[in-house]
C-alpha cells in the first residue's frame, strides 16, 4: 500500500475563479476543519505504520461505546469520523497524539488524490447506469424501448455470466479522483480550492492524499510549466520532415 500524507476535509460546494491570465475555471471549495491525532500505529505492535485522525463534530450521546472509550482514553473531544493514513516511520514522528495535524504541507503540494462517497442515484436502468443505447423507437419494438436485451446464452453455460451489465443500484460508493490540481490554499481560513469537481455532495467527508503523479499544467497559476515542443510523435515527425524539405 502506498504511504501518503493525508487529511480530512468537508466539501463546501463549487464556484469559479479567474486566474492571472483571465481564464475562468471551475473549482471545488473544501474546508479543512480540525484534524485531531487520536493514535499512531507502529509496525512493531500493529504490523504497519499509520496515523489515525478524528474529524467532525458530534454530540456525545450519539457515539457508540467503543469510540467513546477510545476518546476518553486519549482525553480527546469526541469526533464523528475516524480515518487512518499510512505513513513511513520518519513522517509518523511529526505527529503527536492529542494535537491537531498540520496542514502546512499543502503549500508545497501540487496535486492531490481525492476520495469520498459519491452521490447515490437509487435504482437505475441500463441506459443511465451503463450508457446502453436502447432499442429503436419504431412500431416493430414492443414494450422494451429501454430494456437491456439478452443476458445469457443457450443450453451452455445455462447461467448468467458474472459481471453482466444490468439495472441496479447506482452511485453511493467510494470514488477516488487522481491528480486533482490545487488552485488556491488559504492556511489561515483553512480553505482549499481544487480544480474541477470531486465526489460527494455538499457537506460530504473528503479524504485528501498527496498525489504521486506529476501535477497537471494549468495556465495562470504557479506550478509546473508546460513543456515546449510537440508531444505527439507523429506530429513531431511530420514537422521535422517539413523542416528538412525547406
Amino acid at each position: 500500500m502506498q504511504q501518503k500524507q493525508g487529511l480530512l476535509a468537508t466539501k463546501v460546494g463549487m464556484t469559479q475563479l479567474f486566474l492571472e491570465d483571465g481564464v475562468c475555471i471551475p473549482v471545488t471549495v473544501l474546508h479543512i476543519k480540525d484534524n485531531r491525532v487520536v493514535q499512531k500505529r507502529v509496525a512493531e505492535i500493529d504490523g504497519y505504520d499509520a496515523v489515525q485522525l478524528a474529524y467532525g463534530e458530534i454530540r456525545e450521546k450519539n457515539i457508540n461505546k467503543p469510540k467513546k472509550g477510545l476518546f476518553a482514553k486519549k482525553n480527546i473531544e469526541p469526533k464523528r469520523h475516524l480515518r487512518e493514513f499510512r505513513l513511513d516511520k520518519q513522517a509518523l514522528e511529526s505527529f503527536t497524539e492529542g494535537e491537531s495535524a498540520s496542514i502546512s504541507w499543502l503549500k508545497d503540494a501540487g496535486s492531490l488524490d481525492v476520495s469520498s462517497i459519491c452521490k447515490g442515484k437509487g435504482f437505475a436502468g441500463v441506459m443511465k447506469r451503463h450508457n446502453f443505447a436502447g432499442f429503436n423507437q419504431t412500431h416493430g419494438t414492443h414494450e422494451s424501448f429501454r430494456g437491456g436485451g439478452s443476458i445469457g446464452m443457450c443450453e451452455w453455460p445455462g447461467r448468467v455470466m458474472k459481471g453482466q451489465k444490468m439495472a441496479g443500484q447506482m452511485g453511493n460508493n467510494r470514488v477516488t479522483v487522481k491528480n486533482v490540481r490545487i488552485v488556491r490554499f488559504n492556511e489561515d481560513d483553512r480553505i482549499l480550492c481544487v480544480r474541477g469537481g470531486v465526489p460527494g455532495g455538499k457537506g460530504a467527508l473528503i479524504e485528501l492524499r498527496l498525489s504521486s503523479r506529476k501535477p497537471k499544467v494549468i495556465h495562470g497559476i504557479s506550478g509546473p510549466k508546460e513543456e515546449k515542443g510537440l508531444k505527439n510523435p507523429m506530429k513531431a515527425s511530420k514537422a521535422g520532415a517539413k523542416g528538412g524539405k525547406k
